[in-house]
């Protein structure tokens, strides 16, 4: 039976797994599916599971070997550029196919004041021109980038699925919680950035509807936004931009093996 190993943590990943698991019309295969560990209660897929790194390229290519893997996908977060690289590498070195499925990113509509950061530290440079009370929403990773002493006077709402460690902006509030957001309501985007005063927003490019009424909230508020661009998928690495789009590169892929 074919084994595809999905290298996931995402919406997407998840999504893929269910169509997998559902199974109708489909060829049987072995899925896995391979959470990194950075999360400690992660949404499980459907399907066998394991859970921590692979130690860099040469360890996930031994392990493509060593568990006979078909196929890869690497349906890990846009920003993960590590594990992509590594994911490419283990790919060729393994001699296994690789489809990196990745959600397209946001695209700005008219009403949009947007400013493009290549990285958080960019983003950093960026927010003392921009705003005084910010609301940053990339993740507990890369804080570092804030806690710097040019930003010292700014104040931070950071939001996140667990707790940041240090360092981290000096004059910060957390705010621990998980999407999909909601534009309305009490824990609504508008009622945060009303009730917080925010007067700027750092997000990264990630793209999807989860986390995108932000955008909208700000939109209306007529906010800045400091979007940070996502790292670019490893060159020669072909994308799909769902997981439908994903699973019928893998089924097709899988029918063509002898």
């Amino acid at each position: 039976m074919p084994h595809v190993l999905i290298l996931g943590g995402t919406a997407e990943a998840r999504r893929l797994a269910e169509l997998v698991a559902a199974g109708t019309g489909l060829p049987a295969f072995r899925v896995t599916n391979s959470l990194a560990g950075r999360v400690s209660t992660p949404r499980l897929p459907p399907g066998e599971v394991r859970v921590g790194g692979f130690g860099g390229a040469e360890g996930l290519a031994e392990w493509l070997r060593a568990h006979q893997v078909d196929v890869l996908i690497d349906a890990t977060h846009p920003f993960a550029e590590t594990i992509g690289f590594h994911a490419a590498r283990a790919a060729a070195a393994a001699h296994v196919p690789l489809l990196a499925l990745r959600r397209p990113g946001w695209v700005p509509v008219e009403g949009d004041d947007w400013h493009r950061a290549g990285s958080l530290a960019e983003a950093a440079a960026l927010l003392p021109g921009l705003g005084r009370r910010v609301f940053l929403t990339t993740g507990r990773l890369g804080l570092a980038a804030f806690a710097v002493a040019a930003l010292d006077e700014l104040w931070f709402l950071v939001r996140s699925v667990e707790a940041p460690e240090a360092p981290h902006p000096a004059r910060m509030e957390v705010l621990l919680d998980r999407g999909p957001f909601t534009l309305d309501g009490e824990d609504g985007e508008r009622e945060l950035l009303r009730r917080h005063r925010i007067d700027v927003l750092v997000t990264k490019d990630s793209g999807g509807p989860a986390t995108a009424p932000k955008l909208t909230a700000a939109r209306e508020a007529g906010l800045p936004v400091i979007v940070v661009r996502r790292p670019p998928v490893p060159e020669g690495v072909r994308v799909a931009d769902s997981p439908e789009q994903a699973l019928h590169w893998l089924v097709s892929r899988l029918s063509q093996r002898p």
